[in-house]
């Protein structure tokens, strides 16, 4: 991708950021690919469940058998007690976010630290981490590459129908949301995602604070931020897992 189409995709996401009520944020890469374009103010936060996704690959080879099961929920329905059985599988609360951590050093995210202790009593340790969405995007970008990596993306493909928003409105998608509140109790919506733009893939991330601090309006802002990936997805660098 040239620098100018690098740029004329940033100022049409400025502009179609501006319209909205809310901070957003996109990031994407070429899968198989390392150079991240990250657009818009909001730039990370805290991962909610899109860690899910590296937990479950750790946790499917680490126990692939004892692990099948929670995986399907954890990432089909967000499940967080199923999720919660994954990351003790790993074992201690310091072995198990390093075993996530190898998973995100694998697909080149060496900069993020797994949370290994429960920041918040109420919330898990491990969906409290603080992950970029430059780093996010990266570490999708591989996801496809990564061993057990096919297997938790064809389960991102069936989501149970209430987590069927943002990019997972978009055929063939496949894609894991995270969603939950600051202390005050306003929410971040997130969501990592693999789209097809008919000559390969694209790592896409996508992040929203609504300025209503709600739920339902971050997953609106997805939904609004989805329909511009859309719209200038064949602009986009697309790629292949090497073989």
């Amino acid at each position: 991708m040239s620098a100018d189409e690098t740029r004329s995709l940033a100022s049409s996401f400025a502009s179609y950021g501006a319209t909205l009520r809310g901070t957003v944020g996109l990031a994407y890469a070429p899968v198989g690919g390392a150079r991240v374009v990250a657009l818009g103010d909001w730039t990370g936060g805290v991962a909610w469940s899109t860690s899910k996704v590296p937990l479950a690959i750790a946790a499917l080879r680490a126990a692939p058998e004892a692990a099948k099961s929670d995986v399907v929920q954890a990432i089909t329905r967000s499940d967080n007690a199923a999720a919660e059985r994954l990351w003790s599988m790993l074992g201690s609360p310091a072995v198990a976010a390093a075993a996530v951590a190898a998973v995100l050093g694998e697909a080149g995210d060496t900069g993020t630290r797994v949370q290994s202790r429960r920041v918040r009593p109420e919330y898990t340790a491990f969906g409290q981490t603080e992950w970029s969405t430059a780093r996010q995007a990266l570490f999708t970008a591989h996801l496809p590459c990564l061993e057990a990596g096919v297997e938790v993306l064809a389960l991102m493909r069936t989501l149970d129908p209430g987590h069927r928003w943002g990019l997972a409105r978009l055929a063939g998608a496949a894609a894991k949301g995270g969603w939950g509140p600051d202390a005050e109790g306003a929410h971040l919506v997130r969501q990592l995602g693999v789209v097809s733009n008919g000559s390969g893939w694209t790592a896409v991330v996508l992040g929203a604070r609504p300025a209503s601090g709600s739920f339902a309006d971050g997953v609106a802002l997805l939904d609004r931020l989805t329909e511009w990936v859309a719209a200038h997805l064949r602009r986009l660098p697309a790629g292949r897992c090497p073989r």
